[in-house]
């Protein structure tokens, strides 16, 4: 019974530490928090106007590997992107080398004009350029059609199109290492009782394209929406039982 005491407030002591670091937040600026998810990896959560929705918060992910980071989604405006640009340099010593954004909406790239004039490259889907070109926004530097696998140095980051859901053109981030799945704004917090915004997305296809993300993507040990808390895989499965009601 001792053996089994101790064995366990190990694991409990173990797990409170674990939750410590990857709760531990960072203060960019008043618009602007990181939440650290791993010695490599933190969330971005930036707040701003999105017309007509009100103020929103928004979702990214900050990829770090010795000095160098990439960037997954920018704030919405070009101001908060230098602010935090800015910030990872001085207070983290980390230059960004890289950025993908998950889908063309401004809570998305809104900061990639910025990115592009500090010559930042960026990769985006081939739906992603074409929907840029059209809507006269930004269009990223690269393109991909099904896959698309990075390095940043030693470490590998994973990109995929799985098909249509909150948008057209919405794209999943795996990074292995981690374990971290950033699906953005295709997969919904836990809080969430609807889709959301899905006027540019395709609700038949959507079910299916779930079910793709959780078949690939089994080990997935955190998963980040592109608004609201992060969590694990149950963020996937409420996201397929939210757009099966939707058939």
């Amino acid at each position: 019974m001792k053996k089994w005491l101790v064995i366990s407030l190990m694991v409990f002591l173990q797990g409170q530490v674990w939750a410590q670091q990857i709760a531990q937040r960072l203060k960019v600026s008043d618009d602007i928090v990181l939440v650290k998810l791993s010695e490599r990896a933190y969330v971005h959560i930036s707040q701003a106007e999105i017309p007509p929705f009100g103020r929103v918060s928004s979702n990214g992910l900050i990829f770090v590997n010795g000095k160098e980071a990439f960037l997954f989604d920018t704030p919405v405006t070009e101001e908060e992107t230098r602010t935090l640009v800015d910030w990872l340099k001085s207070s983290m010593e980390v230059e960004v080398v890289g950025f993908v954004p998950n889908h063309w909406h401004i809570d998305c790239m809104g900061g990639l004009a910025y990115l592009q004039q500090q010559h930042i490259p960026s990769w985006a889907n081939q739906i992603t350029v074409d929907s840029a070109k059209v809507k006269g926004l930004p269009v990223p530097d690269h393109r991909f059609t099904d896959s698309l696998q990075l390095k940043l140095g030693d470490k590998t980051i994973e990109c995929y199109y799985l098909g249509p859901a909150h948008a057209t053109d919405n794209i999943v981030v795996w990074i292995p290492s981690e374990k971290i799945l950033f699906p953005g704004c295709l997969v919904k917090s836990m809080n969430s009782r609807t889709l959301g915004n899905t006027g540019d997305g395709d609700l038949k296809a959507y079910p299916a394209t779930i079910i793709k993300v959780i078949d690939k993507f089994t080990d997935a040990r955190i998963v980040i929406p592109g608004h609201g808390p992060f969590g694990g895989p149950e963020l996937l499965r409420h996201t397929y039982r939210l757009a099966e009601s939707n058939q």
